[in-house]
Formats: structure tokens, C-alpha cells, sequence
């Protein structure tokens, strides 16, 4: 186990980050028992009490168990962690894990039809008013990752039509993992963000309370862009 002192300015924090990647790097392993509070302090220079407030956080994300009388023992944290860890999981040791990125396109492909179908089941007039507005900043923007952005507004209008908690917290949590890489996506993105057609579609389905029309402008929209992704996730998969 690799801990070192931390800085004290945020002590509790640091502790926090210091066992969060030792479990996702899997130096830590499942089921694998922490040192005590007292040793884990002497290790890391902190106070007994900054320890325990990094443990609190630590079971709070789903990564440790804490038993009184027992042992502080590591969770898998596929099974119990939730989706606020996905932003971590996208860069490990300083690199892009290719299988978090799949699991992302792979989701919005998914969820993207269904919370559109539900927004046109859901949604109420001013909805059609904030779609026809992204539409209009989409059409008249030039540069690839504003064009992104209002890509990125005009779904967040849709998540609020669906008026779905679940859906809103995922795309919220998709949304933080993927902006940090809207510059690099921004040539394959263009075949999706470059089809104001397509966005139009889908939000006159949604408008119309046509569900199953929804359904299908989604799908056409995001599928292109979303197929382009993976096959250059293959190719990145097989030079590794």
C-alpha cells in the first residue's frame, strides 16, 4: 500500500482521494482489510478524526464497508459503488480506459431514444419553445465545440421533458464525464451536431407527442456519430 502524508489544507479530502485510487487501481482489492484508524493516521500524518471523516465518505461512495469492533474492509466497487465514481473510472493512471468510454456511448445510444419517447409523452408547451431556441444557437454557431454544447442543451431540455429523477441524474453524471472531452471528439461529433435536419426531427416528434416518432429521430440521430465512436474505440483498442 502506496499512502503517503497528505497536505493539510484539506485534510480529509486528500485522505479520501488517496484510498479512492488505491481501490480503483486495484491496489486495494475487494474483500482486502484497511489498517486501523490509528495506523492509517500515523501512515498519512493526519488526525484520528480526519481519517474517520474520509471513511465516512468512503462508505458513503460505496467503496468500503466500516463494521463497529471490525475491520474497515474494500468493496468491489462494481457491485456497490454509483455513478458519481464514473468520471474517475474514465482516466486511470493517466490514461483513457477504452471500456468506460465504450459503456458511456453505449448508454446514451440506449437511453437517448427512451427519454426522448418519454419527453414526447411528458412534456408540456414550453418545452417546444426552449428546442426551437438550441436549435436556432446550433444553426447559426460555426465553431465544432460550441456546436457541441447546444447539442448538449438541447438534450438537457429533453431530460427535463422526460420528468424523470433516474434518467436526469445519469445523463447528469454522463454529461461531467463527457464535456471534459468535447475538443477531442469535436471532428467525429460533427456528423451529429452537423445535422440540424436530424435535431429538427426529433424535436417536432417530441412536440407532436408522437412517442414512437420520438423514438426513432433519436435513434437516427445518435447513431452515426455513436457507431463512428466505437469503431475508432477498436481501432485505439487493437494498437494498444
Amino acid at each position: 500500500m502506496a499512502l503517503q502524508p497528505v497536505n493539510r489544507r484539506s485534510v480529509p479530502e486528500d485522505v479520501f482521494e488517496q484510498i479512492v485510487s488505491e481501490v480503483l487501481s486495484g491496489q486495494m482489492q475487494p474483500g482486502e482489510s484497511l489498517p486501523s484508524e490509528r495506523r492509517l493516521a500515523e501512515v498519512l500524518g493526519v488526525s484520528r478524526p480526519a481519517v474517520r471523516e474520509a471513511l465516512k465518505r468512503l462508505t458513503a461512495a460505496g467503496l468500503v464497508e466500516v463494521r463497529q469492533g471490525d475491520a474497515t474492509t474494500v468493496r468491489d466497487f462494481r457491485r456497490h459503488a454509483g455513478l458519481d465514481l464514473l468520471p474517475r473510472l474514465l482516466i486511470r493512471a493517466g490514461e483513457l480506459d477504452l471500456s468506460v468510454v465504450r459503456s458511456i456511448l453505449e448508454t446514451r445510444l440506449h437511453n437517448g431514444p427512451k427519454v426522448a419517447e418519454l419527453a414526447a409523452e411528458r412534456s408540456g408547451p414550453a418545452l417546444a419553445e426552449a428546442l426551437d431556441q438550441t436549435l436556432r444557437d446550433l444553426d447559426t454557431e460555426d465553431d465544432p465545440v460550441a456546436q457541441q454544447r447546444h447539442a448538449l442543451a438541447f438534450w438537457d431540455h429533453i431530460v427535463d421533458g422526460a420528468d424523470s429523477i433516474a434518467f436526469r441524474l445519469m445523463y447528469n453524471t454522463l454529461r461531467a464525464t463527457y464535456e471534459p472531452a468535447l475538443p477531442a471528439l469535436a471532428t467525429v461529433m460533427a456528423a451529429e451536431v452537423g445535422r440540424p435536419h436530424a435535431y429538427r426531427e426529433l424535436a417536432d416528434a417530441i412536440t407532436a407527442h408522437d412517442p414512437s416518432r420520438a423514438r426513432r429521430a433519436a435513434q437516427d440521430l445518435l447513431e452515426p456519430a455513436t457507431a463512428a465512436l466505437l469503431d475508432a474505440l477498436d481501432n485505439l483498442k487493437d494498437q494498444r
